[in-house]
């Protein structure tokens, strides 16, 4: 797939890059053997592969989910520098 000129400042206005025209003909073909290359992946036959979730072979250790007692309002907020009766108060951040 050849990309053109217009395809790659479409691209470069949508990352924000700005070219320079210097580098315009090396960047359309490196893009251009990129997606050659990836075009070639549609050629390997693909039928019976499970799809991958990851490419380690590690299996997370993850425990149970159980339900613990939880703070009260009086104990969470007992340190609290500022409060106002069941809320944290805070510095105003937005306008």
């Amino acid at each position: 797939m050849k990309i053109d000129n217009k395809t790659l400042e479409g691209m470069a206005h949508l990352s924000r890059l700005n070219l320079d025209q210097k580098d315009v003909e090396e960047l359309k073909k490196d893009m251009s053997e990129i997606l050659d290359w990836v075009e070639k992946l549609d050629e390997v036959d693909t039928e019976g592969v499970a799809p991958l979730t990851t490419m380690s072979h590690e299996i997370n250790a993850v425990r149970e989910d159980k339900t613990k007692p939880h703070l009260s309002h009086e104990k969470a907020l007992k340190n609290a520098p500022k409060k106002d009766s069941d809320y944290f108060r805070v510095p105003k951040v937005l306008d």
